[in-house]
């Protein structure tokens, strides 16, 4: 497996000179935090990927989970790992600071979820179905439910996972069919069978708290008749130590493409014991507060492999030696030189860099806007924030995990017939980011989603709202050529949006696809003209020249991708219907 680095530099740029995190913290009144403290947080968080979990990623993959006697136990070293995370406060860096939570910024710990997906992403999985788990329960549970389970999840004593899916109700959860009665105490008993459930079952902690969606006898059909339950593995009892185990299994687990050290888990609930987390029909809405959160740390899925994959292409490339470079001798010592020499390896890894740090880029200016919808101090930036992180929460998770798939793909390609091969490691970047274009919703799903709902809802504030906020960072940009250039993509970027949503609904389910990236090409293309404009002030050569090469590679090579779909994006979607359903095959 390549050796993951973390990319501090790119990060203390990205937040530092990019972002200018001291500005950003003080205009929220949270001066507490300062560049020390936010480089201490980044080093440690790289110690701890780089040390800990990145040396167990290859040899997870090779065991897998186990399931036997109904329990499960995850590959060598694994719970060992998340004992020391948790020890180190590492689960608790977002959670809510009456139970013991730190409070952090965004922009603090998105660093580190980074990290921890390029280190070892079926690992990271769990911790990270936890923190979406505590969202959902601080916001939407009770006053009783947030003191029996949150200090425990925010500390990580407990984990929690995301029970939707069902056999024949995946996307549309209008067709759940896992039914809740009431008790006479208050709480419910709830039967029926979920897959695909992260998590779980593992032996890491002594408790898991399932977030289970079902339906009340009295339901009305369809979502609005969808409720969410807080289902705990033990029963809690009244002064916070363990009870009998709930009446919840583990039917078997899932063999995968990918994330085989994640234990994947058929649950099966047999009048298990559960509690309400907020109003009864509503429980879609609570569950969305969890699934968002999960949509954005899936696109960091994304970006992190794909970081792990561009740096073993990198060091690959700089050390394997074939064939002369049609330039000119580069090895005058060797019988052949770096494949990295070669204009056609130089592209690929060109293509991953500039794909990879761009998405860093976006990730942090999202992590910014929920630091301001959470601190900010009037209602109008609050909501403001919330409508760009709403706009971009599709665009995160669909175009962050393509990029993942891309780029681990041409980590394959830039090792040739070594990187078929499982001991490089490269082609378990490629298994593993495979699932990320999937759950939490595919990205057919989250590009209809930005279409459908997120460009049109509102009378298009959240398109306005993302518009001010990238036309703000345009118009910070010093140099006039990136400053035209910019402008240029950002005002064809905003009006073919409000053309779009002029569209019929047909035309616009066709287009979705490429409206996301026509949309994240653009975005991205804005995000490197100001990268490169910032970096021309920076003391480091390697940033300074690093990003304007590759700025300058992607809006010559990369941009232009925007055009293609552009192109389908406005086309009449009819020929999509029309094709007759006996047209797709020859009988």
């Amino acid at each position: 497996m390549p050796q993951y680095t973390a990319p501090l530099t790119d990060m203390q740029f990205l937040l530092h000179d990019w972002l200018k995190l001291e500005d950003h913290y003080s205009s929220l009144g949270l001066q507490d935090f300062d560049k020390d403290l936010v480089n201490e947080i980044l080093s440690q968080g790289a110690k701890f990927a780089e040390q800990a979990i990145a040396p167990l990623n290859r040899e997870g993959d090779e065991q897998s989970c186990k399931l036997e006697n109904g329990k499960v136990t995850t590959p060598d070293g694994f719970a060992e790992a998340y004992h020391e995370y948790i020890a180190n406060g590492w689960n608790a860096m977002l959670g809510n600071p009456e139970y013991d939570g730190q409070d952090l910024p965004h922009t603090m710990a998105v660093p580190v979820q980074e990290m921890l997906c390029s280190a070892n992403v079926s690992w990271r999985l769990i911790s990270m179905l936890t923190e979406s788990a505590v969202l959902a329960i601080n916001k939407h549970g009770d006053q009783a439910l947030k003191d029996t389970y949150l200090r425990k999840l925010i500390s990580g004593e407990w984990t929690g996972t995301m029970c939707l899916t069902e056999p024949q109700a995946g996307t549309d959860l209008s067709l759940l069919s896992t039914k809740a009665e009431p008790q006479e105490d208050g709480s419910y008993k709830i039967t029926g069978n979920k897959i695909f459930i992260s998590g779980g079952d593992q032996e890491w902690t002594d408790n898991i708290i399932h977030l289970v969606l079902a339906r009340l006898p009295d339901a009305p059909a369809g979502v609005k008749g969808i409720s969410l339950f807080a289902v705990p593995k033990k029963m809690v009892l009244e002064n916070g130590e363990l009870g009998a185990e709930n009446s919840l299994s583990v039917g078997s687990l899932e063999k995968k493409m990918g994330i085989k050290a994640c234990p994947t888990c058929v649950m099966n609930f047999d009048q298990a014991t559960g509690f309400i987390v907020g109003a009864p029909h509503k429980g879609l809405a609570c569950m969305f507060t969890m699934m968002n959160d999960a949509r954005f740390q899936v696109g960091l899925q994304g970006l992190g492999i794909a970081e792990g994959s561009f740096q073993g292409a990198l060091a690959y490339a700089r050390d394997r030696l074939q064939s002369r470079a049609p330039q000119g001798v580069q090895n005058p010592e060797g019988k052949a030189d770096p494949i990295m020499a070669h204009p056609d390896v130089r592209k690929m890894l060109l293509t991953q860099k500039s794909l990879t740090e761009g998405c860093r880029a976006l990730s942090f200016l999202y992590a910014s806007q929920m630091d301001i919808e959470k601190s900010a101090d009037d209602e109008a930036s609050k909501q403001a924030a919330a409508n760009v992180v709403a706009f971009l929460t599709p665009i995160a998770k669909g175009f962050m995990t393509d990029v993942g798939q891309e780029v681990s793909s041409l980590g394959v390609q830039v090792f040739g017939g070594h990187g078929f091969i499982r001991e490089w490691g490269m082609e378990q970047y490629m298994r593993d980011s495979r699932i990320t274009q999937l759950y939490e919703g595919t990205n057919g799903i989250q590009a209809a989603d930005l279409i459908g709902r997120k460009l049109s809802r509102d009378n298009g504030d959240m398109l306005n709202d993302t518009y001010q906020v990238f036309d703000k960072m345009v118009a910070d940009i010093a140099d006039p050529k990136g400053l035209e250039k910019a402008k240029s993509i950002l005002e064809e970027w905003y009006q073919t949006s409000l053309q779009v949503k002029q569209q019929s609904a047909v035309n616009v389910a066709g287009a979705a696809y490429d409206y996301m990236n026509f949309s994240a090409y653009s975005l991205l293309g804005i995000l490197w003209l100001s990268m490169a404009d910032k970096a021309s002030q920076n003391e480091n050569p390697s940033i300074q020249q690093g990003k304007k090469a590759t700025s300058d590679f992607y809006i010559k090579r990369m941009l232009p991708r925007k055009d293609a779909f552009k192109v389908n994006l406005l086309e009449d979607a009819n020929d999509l219907i029309d094709v007759a359903d006996n047209l797709f095959d020859y009988q």
